[in-house]
Protein backbone atom coordinates (compact mmCIF):
# COMPACT_ATOMS: atom_id res chain seq x y z
CA UNK A 1 0.00 0.00 0.00
CA UNK A 2 1.13 3.24 -0.76
CA UNK A 3 1.31 5.87 2.23
CA UNK A 4 2.57 9.03 0.30
CA UNK A 5 -0.52 9.25 -1.87
CA UNK A 6 -2.37 13.24 -1.45
CA UNK A 7 -6.24 13.02 -1.78
CA UNK A 8 -8.19 16.79 -2.43
CA UNK A 9 -11.56 16.23 -1.66
CA UNK A 10 -13.59 19.23 -2.74
CA UNK A 11 -17.29 19.73 -1.36
CA UNK A 12 -19.67 22.71 -1.79
CA UNK A 13 -20.24 25.36 0.18
CA UNK A 14 -24.06 26.15 -0.69
CA UNK A 15 -25.99 24.79 2.32
CA UNK A 16 -29.99 26.41 1.11
CA UNK A 17 -31.83 25.54 -2.17
CA UNK A 18 -34.85 27.78 -1.03
CA UNK A 19 -35.77 29.46 1.93
CA UNK A 20 -36.60 27.04 4.76
CA UNK A 21 -35.15 24.24 2.66
CA UNK A 22 -31.49 23.08 3.78
CA UNK A 23 -29.40 21.60 1.57
CA UNK A 24 -25.37 20.88 1.26
CA UNK A 25 -23.17 17.82 0.99
CA UNK A 26 -24.43 14.56 1.27
CA UNK A 27 -22.68 12.96 4.07
CA UNK A 28 -22.19 9.33 3.16
CA UNK A 29 -20.35 10.71 -0.51
CA UNK A 30 -17.72 12.18 1.59
CA UNK A 31 -17.73 10.08 4.80
CA UNK A 32 -17.23 6.77 2.92
CA UNK A 33 -14.48 8.18 0.68
CA UNK A 34 -12.81 10.05 3.16
CA UNK A 35 -12.77 6.77 5.86
CA UNK A 36 -11.57 4.45 2.82
CA UNK A 37 -8.68 6.76 1.55
CA UNK A 38 -7.28 7.73 5.42
CA UNK A 39 -7.19 3.28 5.78
CA UNK A 40 -5.28 3.71 2.57
CA UNK A 41 -2.69 5.46 4.22
CA UNK A 42 -3.91 8.57 2.05
CA UNK A 43 -3.64 12.24 2.96
CA UNK A 44 -6.53 13.79 2.40
CA UNK A 45 -6.57 17.57 2.31
CA UNK A 46 -10.54 18.90 2.71
CA UNK A 47 -11.66 22.16 0.98
CA UNK A 48 -14.51 23.63 -0.27
CA UNK A 49 -15.34 26.67 -2.29
CA UNK A 50 -16.08 29.39 0.24
CA UNK A 51 -13.79 27.17 3.37
CA UNK A 52 -14.73 26.85 6.23
CA UNK A 53 -17.73 24.78 8.01
CA UNK A 54 -18.84 22.77 4.92
CA UNK A 55 -22.85 22.46 5.03
CA UNK A 56 -24.39 19.01 6.03
CA UNK A 57 -27.22 18.13 4.08
CA UNK A 58 -29.81 17.46 7.19
CA UNK A 59 -31.24 15.06 5.24
CA UNK A 60 -28.17 12.74 4.90
CA UNK A 61 -27.61 12.81 8.84
CA UNK A 62 -31.49 10.67 9.61
CA UNK A 63 -29.52 7.59 9.98
CA UNK A 64 -26.13 8.96 11.15
CA UNK A 65 -24.18 6.66 13.72
CA UNK A 66 -21.05 7.83 15.84
CA UNK A 67 -18.70 5.72 14.59
CA UNK A 68 -14.87 6.84 14.40
CA UNK A 69 -14.48 7.07 11.15
CA UNK A 70 -18.02 9.33 10.89
CA UNK A 71 -16.91 11.55 13.74
CA UNK A 72 -13.46 11.75 11.74
CA UNK A 73 -15.49 13.01 9.08
CA UNK A 74 -17.17 15.55 10.56
CA UNK A 75 -14.24 17.19 12.09
CA UNK A 76 -12.88 17.65 8.48
CA UNK A 77 -15.70 19.26 7.56
CA UNK A 78 -16.15 21.83 10.31
CA UNK A 79 -12.95 23.51 8.84
CA UNK A 80 -12.01 23.22 5.78
CA UNK A 81 -9.96 25.31 2.71
CA UNK A 82 -11.29 27.34 0.72
CA UNK A 83 -10.82 26.78 -3.14
CA UNK A 84 -9.32 30.66 -3.53
CA UNK A 85 -6.36 29.36 -1.37
CA UNK A 86 -3.85 28.38 -4.57
CA UNK A 87 -5.08 24.48 -4.57
CA UNK A 88 -3.08 22.74 -7.25
CA UNK A 89 -4.15 19.55 -9.19
CA UNK A 90 -0.62 19.10 -9.42
CA UNK A 91 0.15 19.19 -5.27
CA UNK A 92 -2.47 15.63 -5.64
CA UNK A 93 -2.33 12.30 -7.00
CA UNK A 94 -6.58 12.28 -7.25
CA UNK A 95 -9.39 14.90 -7.12
CA UNK A 96 -12.77 14.31 -5.44
CA UNK A 97 -15.85 15.69 -5.63
CA UNK A 98 -18.51 14.38 -3.59
CA UNK A 99 -22.06 15.13 -4.10
CA UNK A 100 -25.60 16.71 -2.04
CA UNK A 101 -27.59 18.85 -3.77
CA UNK A 102 -25.48 22.12 -3.17
CA UNK A 103 -22.88 21.43 -5.35
CA UNK A 104 -25.37 22.28 -8.04
CA UNK A 105 -25.81 25.76 -7.14
CA UNK A 106 -21.84 26.55 -6.26
CA UNK A 107 -19.95 23.94 -8.54
CA UNK A 108 -20.87 24.82 -12.38
CA UNK A 109 -19.07 28.61 -12.39
CA UNK A 110 -16.60 28.85 -9.95
CA UNK A 111 -13.27 29.19 -11.56
CA UNK A 112 -11.08 27.30 -9.35
CA UNK A 113 -13.41 24.24 -10.06
CA UNK A 114 -12.87 24.80 -13.95
CA UNK A 115 -9.39 25.23 -13.11
CA UNK A 116 -8.96 22.44 -10.92
CA UNK A 117 -11.13 19.71 -13.85
CA UNK A 118 -8.66 20.95 -16.57
CA UNK A 119 -5.27 20.31 -14.68
CA UNK A 120 -6.45 16.85 -13.42
CA UNK A 121 -7.39 16.01 -16.88
CA UNK A 122 -4.30 18.12 -19.17
CA UNK A 123 -1.89 16.30 -16.66
CA UNK A 124 -3.46 13.00 -16.17
CA UNK A 125 -4.56 12.58 -12.59
CA UNK A 126 -7.08 10.94 -11.40
CA UNK A 127 -10.32 12.72 -11.20
CA UNK A 128 -13.19 11.54 -9.41
CA UNK A 129 -17.07 12.87 -8.96
CA UNK A 130 -19.69 11.05 -7.24
CA UNK A 131 -23.73 11.43 -7.87
CA UNK A 132 -24.00 15.46 -8.06
CA UNK A 133 -20.67 15.87 -7.92
CA UNK A 134 -19.95 15.68 -11.62
CA UNK A 135 -21.52 19.29 -11.78
CA UNK A 136 -18.11 20.42 -11.22
CA UNK A 137 -17.92 19.57 -15.55
CA UNK A 138 -20.68 21.83 -16.37
CA UNK A 139 -18.54 24.85 -16.84
CA UNK A 140 -15.18 23.20 -17.26
CA UNK A 141 -13.36 23.38 -20.65
CA UNK A 142 -9.89 22.14 -21.81
CA UNK A 143 -7.66 24.88 -23.37
CA UNK A 144 -9.01 24.20 -26.79
CA UNK A 145 -12.57 25.00 -25.50
CA UNK A 146 -13.69 21.58 -25.86
CA UNK A 147 -16.12 20.25 -22.21
CA UNK A 148 -13.73 17.96 -20.32
CA UNK A 149 -16.35 15.40 -20.81
CA UNK A 150 -17.19 15.61 -24.33
CA UNK A 151 -17.00 11.66 -25.63
CA UNK A 152 -15.93 10.39 -22.53
CA UNK A 153 -18.08 7.67 -20.20
CA UNK A 154 -19.28 8.88 -17.10
CA UNK A 155 -22.46 8.88 -15.05
CA UNK A 156 -23.88 10.84 -12.29
CA UNK A 157 -27.42 11.49 -10.38
CA UNK A 158 -29.86 10.39 -12.97
CA UNK A 159 -32.90 12.83 -14.35
CA UNK A 160 -35.16 9.88 -12.93
CA UNK A 161 -33.27 10.20 -9.10
CA UNK A 162 -33.90 13.44 -8.91
CA UNK A 163 -37.95 13.26 -9.89
CA UNK A 164 -37.90 10.61 -7.22
CA UNK A 165 -37.01 12.62 -4.88
CA UNK A 166 -39.23 15.57 -6.26
CA UNK A 167 -36.59 18.13 -6.41
CA UNK A 168 -36.53 18.48 -10.31
CA UNK A 169 -38.27 21.40 -10.41
CA UNK A 170 -35.72 23.06 -7.60
CA UNK A 171 -32.54 22.47 -9.68
CA UNK A 172 -30.73 25.12 -11.53
CA UNK A 173 -30.58 22.51 -14.84
CA UNK A 174 -30.89 19.06 -14.96
CA UNK A 175 -27.46 16.70 -14.05
CA UNK A 176 -27.83 13.93 -16.90
CA UNK A 177 -29.40 15.78 -19.54
CA UNK A 178 -26.90 18.47 -19.10
CA UNK A 179 -23.78 16.31 -18.86
CA UNK A 180 -25.40 14.41 -22.03
CA UNK A 181 -25.83 18.00 -23.81
CA UNK A 182 -21.92 18.93 -23.31
CA UNK A 183 -21.14 15.29 -25.27
CA UNK A 184 -20.50 12.98 -22.23
CA UNK A 185 -21.89 9.26 -23.13
CA UNK A 186 -23.70 8.70 -19.88
CA UNK A 187 -24.28 5.60 -18.69
CA UNK A 188 -27.10 5.14 -16.28
CA UNK A 189 -28.36 2.13 -13.92
CA UNK A 190 -31.09 1.63 -11.77
CA UNK A 191 -32.25 4.32 -9.65
CA UNK A 192 -30.75 4.38 -6.19
CA UNK A 193 -28.74 1.34 -6.96
CA UNK A 194 -24.46 1.19 -6.83
CA UNK A 195 -23.13 2.40 -10.31
CA UNK A 196 -19.57 3.40 -11.20
CA UNK A 197 -17.78 4.00 -14.54
CA UNK A 198 -14.10 4.11 -14.69
CA UNK A 199 -13.04 5.84 -18.20
CA UNK A 200 -9.69 5.87 -17.70
CA UNK A 201 -8.35 8.04 -14.93
CA UNK A 202 -11.95 9.15 -14.77
CA UNK A 203 -14.21 8.10 -12.09
CA UNK A 204 -18.12 8.52 -11.98
CA UNK A 205 -20.46 6.97 -9.08
CA UNK A 206 -23.76 7.84 -10.11
CA UNK A 207 -25.48 8.09 -6.56
CA UNK A 208 -24.78 7.80 -2.43
CA UNK A 209 -25.06 3.87 -2.76
CA UNK A 210 -22.13 4.22 -5.28
CA UNK A 211 -19.38 6.57 -3.08
CA UNK A 212 -17.39 3.43 -1.52
CA UNK A 213 -17.34 1.81 -4.57
CA UNK A 214 -16.01 5.06 -6.28
CA UNK A 215 -13.98 5.69 -3.64
CA UNK A 216 -12.05 1.85 -3.96
CA UNK A 217 -12.16 2.78 -8.02
CA UNK A 218 -9.80 5.92 -7.01
CA UNK A 219 -7.86 3.34 -4.52
CA UNK A 220 -6.98 1.03 -7.65
CA UNK A 221 -6.23 3.29 -10.17
CA UNK A 222 -3.33 5.15 -7.52
CA UNK A 223 -2.25 1.33 -6.46
CA UNK A 224 -1.35 0.37 -10.17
Amino acid sequence: MSKNKRILMIVTSHGQIAAGNATGLWFEEFAAPFALFRKQGYAVTVASVKGGAAPIDPRSMDVYTATPDNEAAKAALADTRPLSSKLAAADYDAVFFPGGHGTMFDLPNNPDVQRLVSECLTNNKVLAAVCHGPACFVGARMKDGSSPIKGRRITAFTDAEERAVELDKHMPFLLESTLRDLGARFNPAENFSSNVVVDGRLVTGQNPASSAAAARAVIELLEE
